[in-house]
């Protein structure tokens, strides 16, 4: 079954690394293989780092998005996990977590436990839930 986006104006999607954008209505379109994506409102820009779990999920979003760097982008996510972990020793079953998609590449579902962990949960990004997917849960 495919996965169905419904784009708002002007809103964005990275599919496999490239940006495409809605224009000025609303739009929406199908995904019928596997695929990389995030929407604009998913995605962490560097400047909005504010904390270890942004970080976290700042690295995490390099490696799903950008699987040619995976290599050293993997490498940085166990440094930043260590440093996370003795941060937030309250959150070992999240980070475990967290941890084992990434060690099994369901970097998507990593990302979404991940902000969770966000201060507020809502901070940098809407809720997921009501992105307008008809199956905002599915994995790429």
């Amino acid at each position: 079954m495919p996965l169905k986006f419904v784009l708002r104006p002007n809103e964005k999607v990275i599919i496999n690394g490239a940006v495409i954008g809605a224009g000025d209505r609303p739009g929406s379109f199908f995904l019928y293989n596997t695929a990389n994506f995030l929407r604009g409102r998913e995605v962490l820009k560097e400047e909005q780092i504010d904390c270890i779990e942004k970080k976290l999920y700042f690295v995490i979003q390099l490696i799903y998005i950008f699987p040619e760097d995976a290599l050293l982008n993997v490498q940085r996510f166990n440094s930043i996990m260590e440093e996370t972990r003795a941060a937030r020793p309250d959150s070992k079953k999240t980070l475990d977590d967290i941890e084992s998609l990434v060690e099994a590449r369901n970097y998507y579902r990593a990302l979404k436990l991940c902000r969770k962990m966000f201060k507020g949960s809502g901070e940098l990004l809407d809720d997921p839930a009501s992105d307008g997917a008809s199956s905002s849960d599915s994995e790429p």
